[in-house]
Formats: structure tokens, sequence, C-alpha cells
């Protein structure tokens, strides 16, 4: 009997995914292994491979259909003998959670914007179209996708008198794009706040009554993502910040001898330092390499270090593992290949989630010293800002050296002041003295 395919949970926090383009159309034969969609998550965007052999009878959700629940019925297959007319509305339904079929994933490096949203019923009568789930019980002239409705609605313009560029006529992103350049706007959104009005909230208000000139750029699920964790991070974990400067010329000094005896075969960053050192000092002060949960504070074996990588779509935190056991020319070319990966978006989720302490490093756009949000569970993150020439006293005599100051936020349910300090001084003893992490 036909088999559903349903959207997967492609990461712990996901609960829903937009379906951002199908590989294969209705009526492919596909075989065990073939890619046959790609979902974004809240991560990235993620190929989805068959699992069973068969041919993809029915397309129920569109491509660039956003907010598609995990578990819900994308595709329906069917096996060697049956063929579209064996499928049935009953066919729509899906079974129980612990149990999805038809699907395994991989990472793909596209993301995509939403776009239209739809579900297949049964058969309609020949020459009627009937409109996707999203749109039933709403007008059949506006037919559009939760995406386009969103956007219509914060951009003012009347779906009514737009024509969709979607399937069956639904109106997509795109098309409100381009009323709003043909100057679209809809009765309502000419009645707009004044400046004095109590109802200005939101930015967009504000801009709006007075007169201000913007391009909006919709956000994508991972932005959407990242800015919840961020809020959920500052408004329930207790952070507070510790700084330390620490001296770098024996460490740029170190790291020059290094990449020049490697001749070009590799080359070690600062930041490649930075990670061995916060690895290392949590390997000799395991009580910062912890997690807090409300029956007992986790302290980790291994420094897992998640490092901030700036992508295309927001910040994303691969992970070096157990870095306390791998050398500075190891750490270096996993940091590599981990961006390149993190920013094309082919990251495995078990090489982003998880990790023990985070570094994040704005030194190489001259920034000299911030604060980070914590990543949670983690307790910690590291802070590191841009080295910077400047005289110091040692001895009576003044001197010229090299400083960077590291910024530590910290949760203070699990990592008290004292434990955090002490961690930061013994960071500065390897920083400063970089051969006892080569040895």
């Amino acid at each position: 009997m036909p088999t559903n395919i349903l959207m997967p949970a492609l990461s712990p926090t996901m609960t829903e995914g937009t379906l951002a383009r199908w590989v294969k159309k209705e009526g492919d034969d596909v075989k065990a292994g073939d890619v046959i969609a790609e979902i974004e998550t809240d991560k990235a965007t993620m190929e989805v491979e068959a699992v069973d052999e068969g041919k993809l009878g029915k397309i129920l959700v569109p491509e660039g259909t956003a907010g598609v629940a995990v578990n819900a019925p994308i595709a329906v297959l069917l096996e060697d003998g049956e063929d579209v007319g064996t499928i049935k509305a009953e066919a729509a339904k899906s079974p129980s959670p612990e149990t999805p079929r038809g699907v395994s994933t991989s990472p793909k490096g596209e993301v995509k914007d939403a776009g239209s949203h739809g579900a297949f019923s049964a058969p309609l009568p020949k020459g009627e179209v009937k409109p996707p789930l999203g749109d039933l019980g709403k007008s059949k002239r506006t037919f559009a996708s939760p995406l386009a409705r969103r956007m219509a609605e914060q951009m003012g313009i009347d779906l009514s008198s737009i024509q969709g560029s979607g399937p069956h006529g639904r109106i997509v992103k795109d098309d409100l794009v381009v009323s709003r350049e043909s100057g679209v706007v809809s009765q309502k959104a000419t009645q707009k706040l004044t400046a004095n009005d109590s109802r200005l909230t939101t930015a967009k208000q504000l801009a709006d009554a007075y007169g201000m000139k913007y391009k909006e750029i919709p956000n994508n699920s991972i932005r959407k993502v990242i800015a919840r964790r961020l809020v959920e991070s500052k408004q329930t974990v207790p952070h507070f910040y510790l700084t330390i400067e620490c001296r770098i010329d024996n460490l740029l000094a170190a790291r020059a001898e290094i990449n020049d005896k490697a001749d070009g075969k590799f080359k070690l960053s600062v930041n490649d330092f930075v990670i061995k050192a916060a690895a290392n000092a949590l390997k000799a002060y395991p009580a910062a390499n912890t997690a807090w949960t409300d029956e007992a504070i986790l302290q980790f074996e291994h420094a897992d270090i998640s490092v901030a990588v700036s992508t295309p779509n927001g910040l994303i935190t691969p992970i070096v593992k157990a870095a306390e056991t791998k050398g500075l020319k190891q750490i270096s070319e996993e940091i590599k290949d981990l961006a390149k990966r993190a920013r094309d978006g082919k990251l495995k989720p078990e090489e982003f989630q998880g990790g023990t302490f985070c570094v994040s490093n704005l030194g190489m756009y001259g920034v000299q010293e911030f604060g980070a949000i914590i990543n949670p569970p983690q307790s910690c993150i590291l802070a590191v800002g841009a080295g910077e020439q400047k005289p110091y006293v040692d001895k009576g005599e003044i001197g010229i050296g090299t400083f960077m100051k590291c910024t530590l936020s910290v949760d203070h349910r699990s990592v008290d002041g004292s434990v955090g300090a002490e961690y930061l001084q013994i960071l500065k003893q390897y920083i400063e003295n970089p051969i006892s992490m080569i040895l």
C-alpha cells in the first residue's frame, strides 16, 4: 500500500521546517539512497534521501513551503504495481511520531526562502482546482503561501489585487516583491499610524510613521532560531563577565616560526592557539567545563570547543571535539574544514550540536574587547579581542608589548566567580607560554 514520506526531525530543536526544493518529481522512480528533496532546518538545508524503493506517486507539500510540522506527510511513495489511483485521502494521515518512514538525511549547502504551502486530498472533478490546505476557509481569490500572507500584512499589500505566479495561481513571496515595486498597496496600508500614536511599538511602525525609507529582508528559519535562542539565553541564564589581558608576543613569535618552518604546508592562526589554550585550561581546571541542569551540574571529561563562525545565514558553532588531545596543526586543519562547510551549510548535525565551551574571536575585525552571549546549555563562552601594542612596566622597566583581552561570559548557576577567575589565570599561562601547549 502507499507509504507516506514524512517531514523528518533533523535536529533536537526542530519542530517544523521549510521544504526548500523537490529533487524528484511526481512519477519518478526512487531507489533507496536517492535524494528526493531539500529541507531547510533551524540550522542548515539538508538533503532528504529515500529509504524505500518505489515511485514518487504524489507530492503533498509544494517546494518553498514554510512551517511544515515534523512528522507531517510531505509525499506518498508507491510500491510496484500501485498507481496514483490507489492513493486515498487517508494516505495523508501521519503514523505515530515514533515511526517515521521513507526518508533519511544528509547535509546540503543551500538555504532558500520559504514559499507556498499545500496538501493532497481526494481527487477533484475534472477542471476543478482545490486550494491547498493552508488556504481552506479563505477567499478563493486570495490563495497565498503563509510567508506571502505575513509579508503582505507587514507591507500593507492587498492580496486580492495580486495575480499569483505559484501553483494554481497561488501568491508567493516574489509576487509580493513585484507588487511593492509596482506600487500596489491596500487601502488599509494608507491608514498609517501617526508619529504621536501610542500604538507605535515595532521598528516597521515607527519607520512608516516617520517616513523612514528601508528595505525588508525576510528572516529565514536559521535567523529566527538564532534570535529565539539569544533571547532565551539572556533572559534565562544569569550572565556575568570576567576580563583578563594576555601578552601575546611569545605566541606571535612561536606562530611565525612554526608557519615559516611549515613551508606553506599549513598555516596556524592566533585563534588556533587560543582554542588549544582554552581546551588545555579546561582539562587542567574542569570546574569550568560544565553545564547546568536542575538536577545536577554536568562536568565534562573532554573539552569540546565550539567555535563561532559567521555565515550568510547567521552564526553557527562547529565543534573541535576533545581539542585538548589534538595538536595545533590538527586543530587548524579541522577549523578550516568546519568553517568552510559551515558557510556552505554542509555540516552534519553532530558537528555543530553539543560542545562544552565556546570561543568567539572578533580580533580580526579590530574589536579590542566584547562580551559574548552564552550558548546554552554550555556554561561559558570566551570572547577574544584584537592584539594591540602598548607600553608596559616590568620590574621598573618600560617596554612595548602586544596585548590581547579575553572576556569570559559565565553562567553563574554552574560556574562561580572564583572558578571563572581561576580558569582565566590558567588560560593566560598557556597563551603567554605557548611552548607549554606544544610539549
